[in-house]
């Protein structure tokens, strides 16, 4: 029977009540978004078992707001961020993001997402799962043009995305004046094919800095030095 829960360094994450598991990508997204003490405010959108707000919590002395729309995300979430040393900063929230930005008038500096991104594949038969994995509720779009509204004009959206998705969305953030500041094509090892990328918007106009990660060595199982240097203050092995 698989692990109800994933021990990091500085707190625990149960993933046993939400759909979508502890995996690389909120690791990654959750470790790479760039954020510093400065940060007063930060959005989660679709946090499913807080596990980005947690290690952005860590990482800042931020207020942080992570949303979701699955009851039993939000569930996870709470009880994830109760046992936390940050539950005093993190505030959850049973709501899809487009309701979330009608309601609430606050900014922020930074805005992450590991977003549904399954655009036209086979549908999962669990409907938690569906929803957490496929853009039917929250298209690209409407996540830009919401978190657009929510941003401080110095702010940044960050967001992991598989390839061809992840491309599809540099192109959707032009039609709404946000810029691509940073696209890290995340390969699993060295010479296989980027499965995903992290990128990073903001509303100034620059160039985009392309670049990219492996995951592990050419040896299985043995992580890179630029995996293990954005993953050592998290990962208890590291």
């Amino acid at each position: 029977m698989p692990n109800p829960y994933f021990q990091f360094k500085q707190f625990t994450v149960y993933h046993d009540l939400c759909a979508m598991k502890v995996g690389i990508d909120g690791v990654l997204l959750g470790a790479w978004a760039p954020v510093d003490l400065s940060a007063s405010r930060i959005l989660d959108i679709g946090t499913g078992s807080g596990l980005i707000a947690l290690m952005l919590a860590q990482r800042s002395s931020a207020m942080i707001d992570a949303i979701d729309l699955d009851a039993g995300a939000v569930r996870q979430a709470e009880i994830n961020v109760a046992a936390s040393d940050w539950n005093n900063r993190i505030m959850v929230h049973h709501q899809s993001l487009q309701d979330f930005a009608n309601k609430f008038r606050s900014t922020y500096d930074l805005i992450v997402s590991n977003p549904p991104y399954f655009m036209s594949s086979l549908k999962a038969p669990d409907e938690a799962r569906t929803r957490a994995r496929h853009t039917d509720t929250l298209t690209h779009d409407e996540l830009l043009k919401s978190a657009l509204g929510l941003l401080k004009k110095t702010g940044r959206i960050c967001v992991i995305l598989p390839v061809n998705e992840g491309l599809q969305c540099m192109k959707s953030a032009q039609n709404f004046s946000l810029y691509c500041y940073q696209c890290v094509y995340v390969h699993p090892k060295p010479n296989v094919e980027a499965k995903r990328v992290l990128l990073e918007f903001g509303l100034n106009d620059r160039t985009t800095k392309v670049s990219s990660i492996e995951i592990e060595t050419a040896e299985r199982h043995q992580y890179s030095d630029a995996f293990t240097a954005l993953g050592k203050d998290f990962y208890l092995k590291l």
